[in-house]
């Protein structure tokens, strides 16, 4: 490998042509905005293109002073704080040229403000205007290097950007049909590879990131579980769950420690610094400065509060046509479901970017963000429907403007794109019987009730952490309840992976015990047409895969009759068996059917695309990584194997050495219990 060149970062230039023509813009949007409040009115537009430049300067000096402020719930209440300035700026320019600007108070201002951000958005993006870009990196690099002094040098660091949710066959065909215009460049012009590598059983971001971040994913059978011995319920959306997995995970080899951030994630992976991440949620309840690098554009809130309230439309408009043309499969899209779409594909989304240009222009050594936006649209609007794909390409926007801000970095910094899971799609095992598995496992035990627990959706942790700093919570307010329900049975969806406990026992039952208990039960199960495979553990044979009409025996690979892990991962058997040796495994976990053919399966909660099992995309995320770095032997198999990998990657880069080979399919197996 070349020696790496000595780093010289680029000038942020002002270029004066955009920046009148965004004046300009800005000016005229004012004037529309004026037109429409009728407690406001601008005379002609010249006064407007005055106005506009007065808020421009107000602009440029007044929020960088409140993002400066040293305030709990600096997320909340430097937003909210941002958005009452935007009005209160219009209200100062109307004093400081009352012959140009009249507004009768603040709530037309307001008013004014939201409009003129709204009309200013769409003429600058229909005129190819967008000046913002080099403002918000001069904004982002002049609040970092007011937080410290920058880590130059010509050791690059790595930025990692999960995509959660996305499979490789979706993006090769995003890039095939320009959907994800940045990345196919990079893939064009030889800069990336792709890669695919497998998820373990629980194909589900709490798994997936322990051990992409930890190493370490043991014993995280679903997203939920049960502990039966204390009968609580165990999940990867509670932040005191979050931390203890990170607690009792945590061996000082995390991808992210010494000087690593975390921007958005389950896990910190060791970083020193953290925003909307659930494990370190008592960050986000303190003074933080991640966030101040938005809150110093006074643009970004209000565009935000702007584009939110346009996703929410977007989402309503994109529901009605989904019931009007009959689309199927179909997902619930009412609620407050409209509102969590908005904050992930807006808030939480540019509240992460808006981090990492700042973590850039510190000079972070590594940096891991998660984007869960096109993982939530595609849960309720399907894999690839046309605003789940509009979701995915608006990320890959701003991943063009994160490879911009390369340049200007005080160190370079090398992207590797990545995904934690795929998704796979289908009507739901309710939607398809009219029951739920709650229900089939109840009419087929010898006494007692099943209970389940509602499971809720995954990415809702994302905006009840930014909730809970307006509200100063110290929990998520989308957690899972602790107590598990006091019935025979506890059943839980993770996706298409069911989970059923018996409660009679404090310790895990045999096949055996089971249907000297509950004979009806585990043939009412593997019978069912919409079951794919139970995995149970028999006290003759072990760990045992059962499906309609045969069993695969994990410890051997016997198969009598036909093999019920035909159609999924050739890895299957290896993945079942390590998942049978976790200690907290359900009695019986129940993996859905997939159809080849139709490439669909059925999840046991209500979501039309999902994750959390085998079948189809859901185990087949992807790396997209530099070209220079040395490929693996192999696809990475497991979480753990990736975290291998990506260690090496990073080593090499911060040390400015070659990038280090790694053979990184490790045989799956279980540590004893």
């Amino acid at each position: 490998m070349e020696p790496i060149p000595a780093w010289s970062p680029e000038r942020l230039r002002l270029r004066p042509v955009r920046l009148l023509a965004a004046w300009i813009v800005s000016g005229l949007a004012i004037l529309v905005a004026a037109g429409i409040v009728p407690g406001a009115e601008v005379r002609g537009a010249g006064g407007a293109i005055l106005v506009a430049a007065i808020v421009g300067v107000l602009n440029a000096l007044l929020p960088p002073l409140i993002a400066a402020l040293r305030l709990p719930f600096m997320v909340a209440a430097g937003f909210l704080l941002v958005l009452a300035l935007d009005a209160a700026i219009l209200l100062i320019a109307a004093d400081i040229a009352p012959e140009e600007l009249h507004v009768d108070g603040f709530a037309d201002a307001f008013a004014v403000s939201l409009i003129a951000a709204a009309v200013g958005t769409a003429m600058a993006a229909l005129a190819g205007i967008d000046d913002d870009e080099g403002y918000t990196l001069r904004v982002a690099r002049r609040v970092a290097r007011r937080t410290g002094r920058p880590e130059s040098g010509d050791a690059p660091g790595i930025l990692f950007l999960e995509i959660d949710g996305l499979a490789l066959p979706v993006l090769r065909r995003a890039i095939r049909d320009g959907n994800v215009p940045n990345m196919a460049r990079w893939l064009a012009d030889g800069s990336h590879r792709l890669l695919e590598w497998e998820t373990d059983l629980s194909s589900q971001t709490g798994a997936s990131q322990a051990g992409i971040l930890l190493g370490d994913n043991e014993d995280i059978p679903a997203f939920r579980w049960v502990d039966k011995e204390s009968g609580r319920v165990i999940s990867c959306s509670s932040p005191d769950d979050c931390a203890e997995i990170e607690r009792r995970r945590t061996t000082g080899d995390g991808l992210l420690t010494a000087g690593g951030t975390s921007r958005g994630n389950l896990l910190s992976g060791g970083a020193d610094a953290a925003i909307l991440t659930v494990s370190r949620v008592a960050d986000e309840k303190r003074s933080n400065p991640g966030y101040r690098a938005f809150l110093a554009n006074g643009n970004n809130v209000t565009r935000t509060f702007v584009l939110f309230l346009w996703e929410v439309t977007l989402e309503l408009i994109a529901a009605a046509r989904q019931r009007r043309r009959d689309v199927h499969p179909r997902g619930h899209r009412g609620g407050t479901y409209p509102l969590l779409r908005g904050g992930m594909c807006v808030f939480v989304r540019d509240l992460v970017v808006f981090s990492v240009l700042q973590d850039m222009f510190r000079g972070v050594p590594a940096i891991y963000a998660t984007f869960a936006s096109y993982d939530e649209v595609a849960h309720h609007s399907g894999l690839e429907r046309h605003d789940t794909l509009e979701a995915l390409r608006k990320l890959d926007q701003r991943f063009g403007l994160l490879e911009r801000a390369r340049r200007f970095a005080p160190r370079p910094y090398e992207i590797v794109v990545l995904s934690d899971h795929g998704q796979t799609q289908g009507a739901t095992f309710k939607q398809r019987n009219g029951y739920g598995l709650d229900d089939l496992v109840e009419r087929s035990l010898s006494r007692g009730e099943a209970g389940s627990v509602a499971a809720g959706d995954e990415n809702a942790t994302g905006m009840a952490r930014a909730m809970d700093e307006a509200t100063g919570r110290g929990r998520s307010g989308a957690r899972d309840p602790a107590e598990a329900p006091k019935s025979e049975a506890i059943v839980l969806g993770s996706g298409n992976l069911g989970l059923v406990y018996l409660m009679s026992s404090p310790h895990r039952l045999t096949l055996e015990q089971i249907d000297e208990r509950h004979p009806e039960l585990i043939a009412a199960l593997r019978s069912h047409p919409h079951v794919g495979f139970l995995l149970v553990r028999s006290a003759a044979d072990g760990a045992l895969a059962i499906g309609a009409e045969g069993t695969h025996r994990l410890s051997d690979g016997e198969v009598t009759g036909v093999d019920p892990l035909t159609g999924f991962s050739p890895n299957a058997a290896r993945h079942l068996l390590r998942t049978d040796g976790f200690p907290h495994v359900a009695d019986i976990m129940v993996n859905s059917f997939y159809d080849p053919v139709s490439e669909e399966g059925c999840a046991f909660e209500e979501l039309i695309s999902f994750h959390g099992g085998m079948g189809g995309y859901q185990t087949q995320p992807f790396l997209f990584y530099p070209a220079h770095f040395e490929e693996p032997h192999g696809s990475p198999v497991g979480a753990e194997a990736v975290h291998r990998l990506l260690r090496a990657w990073r080593r090499s880069c911060n040390d400015g050495a070659r990038p280090l080979e790694a053979d990184v399919p490790a045989p799956l197996q279980s540590r004893p219990a």
